[in-house]
């Protein structure tokens, strides 16, 4: 299963679809064209994932870099002189980014191969896990622009390394190497890059034999946690129990576990 695309790669092999931001001679920095060659291939994905052929996703980016955030050449001031409207992008770009992958009904990972910077760093961020090569970093480079962090930033800094550490990376937009990323808890794991595209494999290989279905709410109950009380969640995670204890994951995993073998996931 393969797209064709003018500012991505997208390839689906072994229930894996691999989406590889392509401009490297950009650092894979983000233009209208690329959001919208975007949005059909997470619409391929979800296809896939219907019909049962793309279990996991990998989110990469092409060359020396993951992704260098908005491509700022791609906005133009009007010819009267009015600036792009900023939030217009947001609107229409980068929020319908950053909630497909968030909604996605299947793991998605980002192997980030090289610095991830804006929002870029913050898509990287939004991925269910996140693994960089010790090479890669990540900067909130907004504040250097007079900007917030925007594409999830500034709700998922906060949530994942606390206000102080947040407050830092965005009013300072320093480099911060994966290598530190991960021990502050930021990513899921720094490799050496030559091990990068065997982890990640590694990875979305287990995650594509695993019970996606489960995985799927699992993803949905960590996400959403954070908008409710304790009593709250335990009421979602009743309620997810409930839909899951009714699968044919759920009475095969049973059924391989009496029986001592590994068992044969379908994602229903």
């Amino acid at each position: 299963m393969r797209e064709s695309f003018e500012t991505l790669r997208f390839v689906v092999a072994d229930g894996v679809a691999t989406l590889t931001l392509n401009r490297p001679e950009r650092l894979n920095a983000f233009t209208a064209a690329m959001h919208a060659e975007l949005r059909v291939a997470l619409d391929s994905v979800r296809a896939g994932r219907e019909a049962g052929l793309v279990r996991a996703l990998v989110l990469t980016g092409a060359g020396r870099g993951f992704c260098a955030g908005q491509d700022l050449s791609d906005r133009q001031v009007s010819a009267d002189g009015t600036p792009p409207d900023l939030g217009r992008s947001i609107e229409d770009n980068y929020k319908p980014l950053v909630l497909a992958l968030r909604n996605l009904e299947l793991p998605v990972i980002a192997a980030v191969n090289g610095v991830a910077a804006g929002a870029g760093a913050n898509i990287a961020l939004a991925c269910d896990i996140v693994v960089a090569a010790r090479s890669a970093s990540f900067i909130q480079s907004f504040a250097k622009l007079g900007l917030v962090p925007d594409t999830g930033g500034s709700w998922i800094l906060p949530r994942l390394i606390g206000p102080a550490r947040a407050l830092g990376l965005a009013l300072l937009g320093d480099r911060l190497s994966a290598e530190q990323a991960a021990q502050w808890g930021l990513i899921w794991q720094c490799v050496d890059d030559d091990q990068l595209a065997g982890t990640v494999g590694d990875i979305a290989a287990k995650l594509a034999a695993g019970p996606t279905l489960g995985l799927a709410r699992t993803k949905q109950a960590i996400w959403s946690a954070s908008t409710r009380d304790f009593s709250e969640q335990l009421d979602v995670e009743r309620d997810l129990m409930r839909e899951l204890g009714h699968s044919e994951d759920y009475r095969e995993g049973v059924a391989a576990f009496m029986n001592k073998r590994s068992p044969a996931f379908k994602g229903r």
